[in-house]
């Protein structure tokens, strides 16, 4: 396996380089710092599987190499990792085709979790940026497939709270919040709670803190 890290920022190269073989199976770590080299690679390995891209580098004007690969190389799956972070910014790269949007302030773990969820077909926004982006408004939850009960449980899973704060405020058991976020992923169709508010947003839903689903 081969990914390749678009990243002009020496440390971050570096950081990146111990961090990916922790990934599953044999992986060869690619480095390119610009526009230009990130094309003379990719023209080497065909048999790329991923791009970690920053969408901030020197002489690239922010989306353009993103859209540029995506039309260069469809296949390919892309995942931003940023500093740069603001609602408008995800929404746009993921408009362009980014199937994931990492932030550089992230856990490695985070990090290697996002990545292996986009190299295993899925998309992923890390915690921290879903957080920060999160804006929502009313949703019917039948056009969801939803319960009552499980929107109620969808609308604090959005605000990041875990399981035992969503028991609190709903009392209910954990056993059964359980079940109610699995029946949420599945009704949507993804893995994570991240993955739920990537698709979402894909169905055209506005998210934040005071998201609600009517479900009358």
């Amino acid at each position: 396996m081969k990914i390749l890290v678009v990243d002009d920022h020496p440390l971050i190269q570096q950081a990146l380089a111990q961090a990916l073989p922790q990934l599953h199976g044999p992986l060869e770590v690619l480095a390119a710092i610009d526009r230009e080299q990130t094309l003379t690679i990719l023209a080497r390995h065909p048999d790329c599987d991923l791009v970690l891209l920053d969408i901030t580098l020197p002489g690239a004007h922010g989306l353009d190499l993103l859209a540029q690969l995506r039309r260069d190389y469809p296949r390919l799956p892309i995942v931003v990792l940023s500093a740069t972070h603001d609602r408008a910014t995800v929404g746009s790269a993921m408009a362009a085709g980014a199937r994931g949007y990492i932030a550089k302030t992230s856990t490695p773990a985070e990090l290697l979790d996002a990545v292996q969820t986009v190299l295993d077909g899925g998309r992923s926004i890390t915690a921290d940026i879903a957080a920060a982006t999160a804006r929502i408004g009313a949703l019917p939850g039948d056009a969801l497939g939803l319960t009552h009960r499980q929107a109620d449980v969808l609308r604090l899973l959005i605000q990041g709270k875990p399981n035992k704060l969503i028991c609190r405020d709903l009392r209910l058991s954990e056993g059964t919040v359980k079940v109610h976020v699995s029946a949420i992923l599945k009704a949507l169709n993804v893995r994570s709670r991240a993955q739920a508010i990537v698709e979402l947003t894909r169905r055209g839903v506005v998210i934040d803190e005071t998201f609600s689903i009517d479900t009358r």
